[in-house]
């Protein structure tokens, strides 16, 4: 979950989250309740044991609780980003899906995801035959990372303990990073928050051509994708601006129970020759090994070709964005 440059879409918000009445305000009566913009009409709610931290750090506002049926949860501005119960689901299908699509994933930049946990699926891939060479963990919001370390430590699972010598953490902005390490790497992962207020340039056309420019010849990049179900004509918009720019885009969908609707998909996008060639990311490159899969509670090879089958509604729509990329500005 990656924090860019303030957005004026924040002046959209219900609650004010300059100050901190947010955080108060999504939890009564011992219940959190997710509400937004981006999900008018419809919420979620939490019953709350115990509120463990809440803050605002130089970008966002930040809210960690235990909760009766999902464990503890990490918030961002009054959304979900992480529940103990459902996070792998996410965590493995948002890093797995691009890293087995690439025959051999050397260097791999993860956008956001200061909590930790796609940090640590990534790091699985090293676990049996040393495959990595450079693991970047790019994150703004420093304090995400903090919060994440001290009161959810199981979701990255040490990966954030600073003692693996192939991991780096860079807090900074994600599109000047890449901007800065051109044709660096294999995989890159954008595992961001909503596209409202500091994650809104994440899902703008800037950020994208960064994001192939960081790209190795054959790299493959996955973001985080949104909900058919809600974001549709969000969804189709961000495709035809990234067929633009890729060689092949594909989306794939997983469920998350504490996820809007209960759904979220990832954009996964290729670069250089092997795509242009008829090369699928929804084609796995390889499988799990034994070991790796008895770790792995949602990834698996059926899983990977089933997660880009889609409903016939969903799979027009995409087809028409991938027949019509936007135009170059």
């Amino acid at each position: 979950m990656n924090t860019q440059n303030p957005s004026p879409l924040n002046a959209d918000r219900d609650s004010a989250a300059t100050n901190g009445r947010e955080l108060v305000e999504c939890i009564q009566g011992g219940w959190f309740m997710e509400r937004s913009p981006l999900w008018p009409g419809q919420a979620l709610a939490l019953e709350v044991q115990r509120v463990l931290y809440q803050g605002r750090s130089r970008f966002q506002d930040i809210l960690v609780f235990d909760s009766r049926a999902h464990g503890r949860v990490l918030v961002l501005d009054g959304a979900i980003q992480v529940t103990e119960r459902d996070e792998f689901a996410y965590q493995e299908m948002i890093t797995h899906l691009p890293m087995f699509a690439h025959p051999r994933p050397e260097r791999v930049l993860v956008v956001g995801g200061g909590d930790g946990g796609v940090l640590r699926e990534v790091l699985r891939h090293d676990a049996v035959d040393k495959m990595l060479e450079k693991v970047v963990l790019c994150e703004l919001d420093e304090d995400v990372i903090r919060v994440s370390r001290d009161y959810l430590p199981g979701v990255s699972g040490g990966a954030l303990d600073g003692t693996n010598a192939k991991v780096s953490i860079a807090i900074m902005d994600g599109a000047a990073f890449m901007q800065q390490h051109q044709s660096q790497f294999d995989v890159i992962i954008t595992d961001s928050s909503d596209p409202l207020g500091p994650a809104e340039s994440l899902y703008q056309e800037p950020f994208f051509r960064s994001m192939y420019a960081a790209l190795r010849e054959g790299g493959i990049a996955c973001v985080q994708g949104e909900s058919f179900w809600l974001h549709l004509d969000l969804i189709v918009s961000v495709v035809r601006i990234l067929r633009n720019i890729f060689d092949v885009v594909e989306y794939a969908s997983a469920s998350v129970p504490t996820y809007p609707s209960g759904q979220i998909g990832f954009l996964l996008c290729g670069k250089g020759t092997v795509w242009r060639n008829g090369g699928r990311p929804r084609h796995a490159a390889r499988r799990p090994s034994e070991k790796l899969q008895r770790h792995l509670r949602y990834y698996s090879p059926e899983m990977h070709e089933s997660a880009f089958v889609l409903p016939p509604f969903v799979e027009k729509a995409i087809a028409g964005a991938l027949q019509h990329p936007l135009e170059a500005s």
